[in-house]
């Protein structure tokens, strides 16, 4: 039987494992598993992009015969309920599996609990909690959509040696060099979606892919917010909707009421806007807070999104408390005067957070914090 530094090590492996799909299965976790006969892996499984099949039936085909007696690690509960494949508990059962080591207990009320049962009533051993953080941690998007109703947010800053995220009139400053810009298209290719505000899409005309050779196919959902639709329709993201798909954000119901002239676009000059934007393959989206937002982006399956800009988009941000996580890259550059201040520094990061690592990458460092 194995020893507790075993089922850690087996687990830290499926957890691993888990990531390698993460931001490509659709509604469904990215959930990594593993079979162990007599100390030796005998089979691998990752959920598979799209969602299915799921990582249980991969590593029990890969395992055969092997699996039976066999120890399973699985870094969440196995689902026990019909959908669209039949429940993963029922093949640990059926193929013989021995016992069970589950890191996290999945919160789908489908779910739940049930799982567990289905594979102790059958004589199946259960240890639950092995590396239950690190899996949590891996599975943040998944969990937090489930229980909150909306993503898991990644707040990214990249903020110079004075304190600055960028100059004013200049659009994008290069804070950070290369390998840590690298991590940050890492990020993207992990995430769901996206988010910046007009003024960064207006004055960095960026495209917000991931831009890694190989990774392409990996960029996420583009979000701007912007409230009344001024979003160029010459802009490389509005050029690039029908490929990759695109959200702008609007409060129409509040900008409506306003008359040309009288500090809005006006009904008729907002609904032009909205059918040239519809026109090129953009979506656009009403919502009357960023909260509302979350759960409309959570009711199209995104569970995590990062926000990369600017300060007011930010600062909107953490004032509502809708932020998990705090990305905060320092760079060695100097802006200088006519910069734009930071939303948080360092020393400010709010008491909700806890650091979790630091990492250097180059001249550059990444603080990470979570939300306690």
């Amino acid at each position: 039987m194995p020893g507790a530094a075993d089922d850690a090590r087996f687990m830290a492996e499926a957890i691993e494992l888990s990531l390698r799909h993460l931001g490509q299965t659709g509604t469904n976790p990215s959930v990594g598993c593993l079979i162990v006969k007599d100390g030796v892996i005998v089979g691998r499984g990752v959920t598979a992009k799209g969602g299915r099949p799921h990582a249980e039936p991969q590593a029990l085909a890969e395992a055969g015969e092997q699996a039976r007696g066999a120890t399973a690690y699985v870094s969440l509960e196995p689902c026990s309920h019909h959908g669209k494949t039949p429940p993963c508990a029922d093949a640990f059962i059926a193929a013989g599996i021995a016992r069970a080591v589950v890191a996290v207990t999945d919160p789908d009320e489908r779910v739940s609990g049930r799982g567990l049962r289905m594979l102790q009533d059958a004589g199946i051993e259960v240890t639950m909690g092995v590396l239950e953080a690190e899996a949590r941690r891996a599975l943040a998007g998944y969990l937090t959509r489930q229980t909150k109703g909306r993503p898991y947010v990644i707040l990214k800053l990249a903020v110079s040696a004075d304190g600055m995220i960028g100059r004013k009139g200049n659009g994008q400053v290069a804070i950070t060099g290369p390998l840590a810009r690298r991590q940050v298209q890492l990020l993207r290719a992990e995430t769901d979606a996206i988010l910046v505000g007009i003024g960064t899409a207006r004055a960095d005309d960026p495209e917000l892919t991931v831009r890694l050779e190989g990774l392409e196919q990996r960029s996420p959902v583009r979000i701007v917010l912007d409230r009344d639709l001024a979003l160029p329709l010459t802009s490389k993201l509005v050029q690039t909707a029908r490929d990759i798909p695109l959200i702008v954000v609007c409060d129409a119901p509040q900008v409506a009421v306003s008359k040309s002239g009288e500090g809005g676009q006006g009904v008729d000059a907002l609904a032009t806007r909205r059918a040239a934007l519809a026109a090129r393959g953009v979506e656009v989206l009403e919502a009357s807070n960023l909260e509302s937002l979350l759960f409309a982006l959570a009711s199209r399956g995104i569970s995590s999104l990062v926000v990369e800009g600017g300060a007011r988009v930010a600062a909107d941000f953490l004032a509502a408390d809708l932020v998990d996580e705090i990305q905060f890259y320092r760079g060695d550059v100097v802006v200088g005067d006519d910069g734009i201040a930071a939303p948080v520094t360092l020393e400010s990061i709010p008491p909700a957070f806890r650091a979790l690592h630091s990492l250097r990458f180059g001249p550059d460092r990444l603080d990470v914090f979570e939300r306690a």
